[in-house]
């Protein structure tokens, strides 16, 4: 009996043990090897070239000789192509026509009216009065006054229009205006020589500076004075001696590149007086009949830079005489325009003055003013900002714009 128990022990022991290693055995199978670690991944990133012995040796790739390439055919959209790139790329700049200048004034009469009625419209209506006691005349001077007229120049016309408005008897609007006409014209001088001398002559080309201080617009009216002078039919050769504002060259160049102008121009911060010599000497080797100048738009304070502009008229005149010098100024500016154009006639013969950015005030009695203080003409006004707003000065019209019709 206890051999059976023993027996029967043994078996479920036997039974036990053979099911522990199935089982075991079965969870080997399962789980993952105790030494793999879990992998993070991120974005794949651009694997950067090996270099020295990681580099891999090239693929080759399949290659075509010039042989075996196709052309295109003559007339194809391909070729058509090839050859616009190149002619847009050297293209020359078109040349542009500039307006005649007979007239030019009288065209642009709308433009100076509608800043200097004040002045034509102050005067007629004081005038028209029905009695012209002291306390009128006193108002006309200080119309006249408040234009920038002159002192000098105020007492002349009042004392002139006292007596004929006393004499005459006059009194309709007509009336008044065409006396007011009159004496305004000869005021202003109407017997002047405002021609701009820019005929070649037998030295060669005509030669014309062109001065003022900074801010006036000197460059620019450089570039529309060339404009006026091929309308006319000259040819210019522009000379950027302004070497000392950045870009001005540039600037005058760009003016010169559209009427078909040539500009002669040296390094930035270079010696004026050399270029202006070396554009007078172009423009005689061209043929030109006029050399505009454009100079430093220098402060007439600065009495070494004064000195510089007068070197650079001496410098040109070994060429030949300087036939114009033009004085540029701001008509904005107003009685400070004298201050600087007494300094400019010390420094060199002003021939003419350039009133610029006329459109824009109403002390339209500049032109008189600054023609008494230096006894040369105003010969071009500036009317605006457009290329062709330059125009040669007509008494007669700048009145009539003044008075209005």
């Amino acid at each position: 009996m206890e051999y059976v128990i023993l027996a029967v022990v043994i078996a479920v022991v036997a039974v036990g043990a053979i099911a522990g290693l199935v089982v075991s055995g079965r969870r080997r199978q399962q789980l993952p090897p105790k030494s793999q670690a879990p992998v993070i991944t991120a974005p794949p990133t651009p694997r950067e070239p090996a270099v020295g012995e990681e580099a891999a040796p090239p693929t080759e790739e399949p290659r075509r000789t010039v042989e075996e390439v196709p052309l295109p055919e003559a007339g194809t959209e391909a070729e058509a192509e090839t050859e616009v790139v190149p002619e847009a790329v050297g293209e020359a700049p078109a040349i542009e026509v500039p307006e005649p200048t007979a007239g030019r004034l009288v065209r642009l009469r709308s433009r100076l009216s509608r800043s200097q009625n004040s002045l034509g419209k102050g005067l007629l209506s004081l005038l028209s009065r029905e009695h012209l006691d002291e306390d009128t005349w006193e108002e006309i001077e200080e119309t006249l006054l408040t234009a920038d007229v002159g002192v000098a120049p105020t007492q002349e016309l009042v004392e002139r229009l006292r007596t004929r408005v006393k004499v005459l008897g006059t009194r309709t609007a007509d009336e008044l205006r065409g006396l007011l006409r009159e004496e305004l014209v000869e005021l202003i001088g109407k017997d002047s020589d405002r021609t701009v001398r820019s005929t070649k002559h037998e030295e060669g080309p005509a030669v014309v500076l062109v001065v003022g201080v900074n801010g006036v617009g000197k460059t620019t009216t450089t570039g529309k004075l060339a404009r006026v002078l091929v309308a006319d039919g000259r040819k210019v050769v522009l000379g950027a001696a302004d070497t000392f504002r950045a870009a001005a060259a540039d600037q005058l160049q760009t003016w010169g590149e559209r009427v078909g102008a040539r500009t002669v121009r040296g390094p930035e911060g270079g010696d004026p007086a050399s270029i202006a010599f070396d554009a007078v000497k172009e423009g005689i080797a061209e043929g030109a009949d006029t050399v505009l100048v454009d100079t430093a738009g220098r402060l007439h304070t600065k009495t070494g830079l004064m000195d510089e502009l007068g070197k650079v008229k001496r410098v040109v005149e070994k060429h030949g005489p300087v036939d114009e010098v033009l004085l540029v100024l701001d008509a904005t500016t107003g009685q400070n325009g004298l201050i600087q154009a007494r300094v400019f006639a010390e420094v060199v013969d002003i021939t003419g003055i350039v009133l610029t950015k006329l459109d824009g005030t109403a002390k339209g009695g500049i032109v008189v003013a600054v023609q008494r203080e230096l006894g040369v003409p105003v010969k071009l006004i500036g009317l605006g900002e457009g290329a062709d707003d330059l125009a040669p000065f007509e008494p007669g019209a700048f009145v009539d714009a003044l008075i209005g019709d």
